[in-house]
């Protein structure tokens, strides 16, 4: 029993509590995404919510697997 919150295992808001472990691993920026968490599930692998917040429109369809076309002439 921890002699701090008195529990067995620790509560998750104990200092003694161990690391919470990720469940997936954001493919942009490499950081854990845990249990609650919202992420994207890419081609390329998830990308956490963060991420994708900070992506441009043109970006954000790039994951989605669109990708700009340049005008010519016929």
């Amino acid at each position: 029993m921890c002699s701090i919150c008195l529990k067995n295992p620790c509560d998750s808001r104990c200092p003694n509590a161990p690391e919470p472990k990720p469940i997936e691993i954001c493919s942009e920026c490499r950081e854990g995404i845990y249990e609650g968490d919202e992420y994207f599930d890419s081609f390329s692998g998830p990308i956490c919510k963060e991420c994708m917040e900070n992506k441009s429109l043109t970006e954000l369809l790039e994951v989605l697997g669109e990708k700009m076309t340049v005008a010519e002439v016929a």
